[in-house]
């Protein structure tokens, strides 16, 4: 039996890298777990009984521990630092640091890519300015994100395989890391959803408030056309969005939902709507396992996990008429949707689905 350890960048808070990682946990029920920071309180929720081994940043004050991106620096020596040489096999989960471990020859290193580090590649400009950054703060940040760059690059070779979350990731990992990828879609819990044919009038996004999720354009395309519109999420632009919907009553800004209740919005909606160019986005696939349509841009992972006109709509760009016109589109075809269809469609996309791809896959290389 190979002895196989498992990198994941942060076990800090609950997303679809998190629950990846949790399911490629229940495939190596044994093995141990890396990571540069964890939350005690997380662990115990979603890793109980799981051998958690820390980087030394944890020792760090409790002032940069709730401010981790101080440590950004120092990321690259942390991960590095894991003694991995008992191990015959090493899975890295990784969008950040992860896959930078150093391991000895004999030792296979898988990688299992989220996404390749956003702020130093396609969203460094973008990044630079949502931080808001000026005169030397900008400029020292400049010079850590092009070392930042370098290293990322250089940690690229030390992997033997990459599997990527989705096609659009692999075009990503092959552009910056020049190297080829077995493509193998994350888990989705689909099992947890049950189609509804009817629904109430209201359409659904789900996600992280944040600029590259763009939910203020859809937020102010449903206050245009004066449509329903329900946000779950939290984030940045939380106020700025409670404020646009203030005279609105269509539209409802909730915050974070317990699991329960997202379920039932899910299942209640009318159609998921998305704007953002995702590696893959868990939420479209939660929407259609739920048995609702999805308008979605036609970027990203999301272009593939969707059908047109069988499990959604496109629009090309994200702009306030171009996204109306995609809703207006949905509107006129909605009853020639199929719940059922989409619904079973979702399935393909299950974590049972991913475990047996996924360990057949480290078997065979390994």
């Amino acid at each position: 039996m190979k002895n196989v350890a498992l990198i994941h960048d942060f076990l800090l808070y609950h997303g679809g890298a998190e629950s990846t990682l949790s399911a490629m946990s229940e495939v190596f029920s044994e093995a141990p777990i890396f990571t540069l920071l964890k939350k005690a309180d997380f662990v115990e929720d979603n890793f109980k009984g799981k051998k958690i081994h820390e980087s030394f940043l944890q020792k760090a004050p409790k002032f940069f521990l709730k401010r981790y991106h101080f440590l950004f620096p120092l990321m690259p020596t942390a991960i590095e630092t894991f003694n991995l040489r008992d191990f015959d096999v090493v899975v890295s989960s990784s969008s950040a640091f992860a896959k930078g471990v150093v391991v000895k020859p004999k030792t296979k290193h898988f990688c299992y890519m989220h996404a390749p580090m956003r702020y130093v590649w396609d969203w460094n400009h973008e990044y630079l300015e949502e931080q808001k950054m000026k005169g030397r703060s900008k400029f020292f940040t400049r010079l850590f994100l092009n070392y930042l760059r370098m290293w990322d690059r250089a940690s690229a070779e030390r992997v033997d395989y990459f599997i990527a979350n989705s096609k659009y990731t692999a075009t990503r990992i092959k552009k910056y890391y020049r190297k080829d990828s077995q493509v193998i879609y994350p888990p989705v819990d689909v099992e947890k959803f049950t189609p509804q044919r009817e629904h109430l009038d209201y359409f659904l996004t789900v996600g992280r408030l944040s600029p590259y999720k763009r939910t203020k354009l859809i937020v102010e395309t449903f206050v245009k056309l004066k449509l329903p519109l329900i946000v779950v999420g939290d984030g940045k632009e939380y106020d700025e969005l409670q404020k646009l919907a203030k005279d609105n009553k269509n539209i409802k800004i909730l915050g974070w939902v317990d699991e329960k209740k997202l379920i039932k919005l899910y299942e209640n909606s009318k159609a998921f709507i998305c704007a953002s160019e995702d590696d893959f986005n868990i939420t479209a696939v939660e929407a259609m396992a739920a048995g609702k349509p999805v308008v979605a841009l036609r970027r990203g992972g999301t272009a593939e996990t969707i059908l047109e006109n069988k499990t959604g709509v496109f629009f090309d760009v994200p702009q306030l008429e171009v996204v109306a016109d995609g809703i207006r589109r949905f509107i006129e075809h909605d009853v020639e949707f199929d719940y059922i269809e989409i619904s079973e469609y979702a399935k393909n996309f299950s974590k049972e689905n991913f475990q047996k791809t996924l360990k057949n896959f480290i078997n065979k290389n390994s």
